[in-house]
């Protein structure tokens, strides 16, 4: 008797990108379950076998999920050419490639709430608004309580005739989880902040001085409040490069994210190709307005990754200049400091420095900022003096080790860290401790730095070198 065969094919919403076959008999429809010919060619090992195909589910929450190293080899298998570290923007440009859904397209962003309760999901490096922007309703906000801040991952719509920008259809994941665990989430003003009590190791090779220097005299930890107080040219921009870099190697569970506000263009592009974190940035010839926004969405953005937990360091270059961006934005409120700064601008400035803890949930926020003195400006020097007792580190930079050029120009005497003992081992607080009173018996701040770089130049770590002033002062 002539058999029927069939292929049965299962579709899912989801592109798919493998197919799994399996064969199975299949007999005629009109003889199963009867005694005939064709019930037994089920059991018979010569009957012809069909193909199965089944579609294996492909979506944003599983791929997230994968080692960057296998979304980088699927993006290759797939022809992307994108070299990123960013496993949400792998994820997105796989799932582009592969959506099989006709007139939608996959989308992603950092959402940007506007005061009439709908938002925008900012597409751009630099969180700026563009045509390419994805409009999202109210009521999608409200069902899935999302917040400005949250990366958003969803199914979008090109714009229709008379509209400007695309439509969220779909919201399937928030912050690399599923839309739906995310709306019970504790807000970032209701965790309980504690002091740092678990360091960011600066140390990585020999030759890495302003890490080890920063190892020894003011320790980084989750959750510091750092001010990094430098004049002009005395190598700030270097000195945060240099911790950007410590960091995304001895802590790559750290989220960094680097913000540069009023600074030059050519500045913004050697961050970008020196540091393996997120830059973002503002530049000078850009409206003071746009640098006010930019800087609240990155500070939410921090806030939202706080909340799921994460250890996220934002380096922030200067908070000088974005204090003279709040002066110029917010409206005046009739009183006036030194050099034309109006008190009411500093709240924005002091709410993004003061965002800084860490969290006995879990999770913390650092923000290294810089400040900038001796600029001729009295604004500057005003601007300064209200953050200076508002950190819980500082870094102070010196203009008289610059000019002589030792680098880096860290003044070894006036810097330091509260509560320092949170952050070290007994012995090495032990060890530090004398290493502070030896360079406190230096009358000269410059030949005190001067001596601590030819000494730490001469050993292989921190630990030797410890291990060399224990020694000296057993000795005297």
């Amino acid at each position: 008797m002539r058999r029927k065969t069939r292929t049965t094919t299962t579709t899912l919403e989801e592109p798919a990108e493998t197919l799994i076959t399996e064969t199975r008999p299949i007999a005629d429809e009109s003889a199963l379950g009867g005694d005939g010919p064709a019930a037994d060619a089920l059991v018979s090992d010569e009957a012809p076998a069909a193909t199965r195909v089944v579609t294996k589910e492909l979506n944003y929450r599983d791929l997230i999920q994968e080692p960057l190293s296998d979304l980088k080899r699927r993006a290759k298998r797939l022809g992307i050419d994108l070299e990123t570290e960013d496993k949400s923007e792998l994820a997105y440009r796989i799932l582009q490639v592969t959506n099989k859904e006709p007139g939608t397209e996959y989308a992603w962003g950092i959402l940007e709430i506007l005061p009439d309760g709908w938002g925008f999901l900012r597409r751009h490096p630099n969180l700026q608004s563009t045509n390419e922007d994805v409009y999202v309703s109210q009521s999608q906000i409200k069902r899935f309580g999302l917040r400005t801040g949250d990366l958003v991952f969803g199914v979008a719509r090109p714009p229709k005739e008379g509209e400007k920008y695309y439509g969220l259809l779909r919201v399937e994941a928030v912050n690399g989880v599923p839309a739906e665990s995310v709306r019970m989430r504790k807000d970032f003003e209701q965790l309980t902040p504690l002091y740092p009590n678990e360091r960011l190791v600066m140390e990585t090779t020999p030759d890495n001085i302003s890490g080890r220097i920063i190892d020894l005299i003011a320790p980084i930890g989750k959750g510091q409040r750092a001010l990094i107080v430098a004049p002009p040219k005395a190598g700030k921009t270097t000195l945060l490069k240099s911790i950007a870099n410590s960091i995304t190697t001895n802590h790559p569970e750290v989220v960094l994210l680097v913000l540069l506000v009023d600074e030059r263009p050519e500045e913004v592009t050697d961050m970008r190709r020196s540091v393996r974190g997120t830059v973002i940035s503002s530049t000078f010839d850009e409206p003071p307005e746009n640098h006010m926004r930019v800087a609240d969405l990155v500070l939410e953005r921090a806030k939202r990754l706080v909340e799921q937990g994460k250890d996220v360091v934002v380096l922030l270059d200067s908070l000088t200049r974005f204090g003279r961006a709040s002066n110029l934005t917010t409206s005046p409120s009739g009183r006036t400091l030194s050099g034309g700064l109006d008190p009411a601008a500093l709240y924005r400035p002091k709410r993004f420095f003061g965002a800084a803890r860490n969290i006995e949930e879990g999770g913390s926020l650092t923000v290294v900022a810089t400040c900038l003195i001796d600029t001729g400006s009295r604004m500057d020097e005003v601007i300064f003096e209200e953050f200076k007792g508002t950190g819980n580190m500082e870094l102070v930079l010196s203009r008289e080790l610059s000019e002589r050029r030792i680098f880096p120009a860290i003044d070894v005497k006036r810097s330091g860290t509260r509560h320092e003992e949170l952050l070290y081992p007994k012995e090495e607080l032990m060890a530090i401790w004398q290493l502070r009173r030896l360079l406190a018996n230096q009358e000269d701040m410059v030949e005190a730095t001067e001596q601590l770089i030819r000494l730490l130049q001469r050993t292989r770590s921190n630990r030797e070198f410890l291990q060399q002033v224990v020694s000296r002062v057993q000795t005297s």
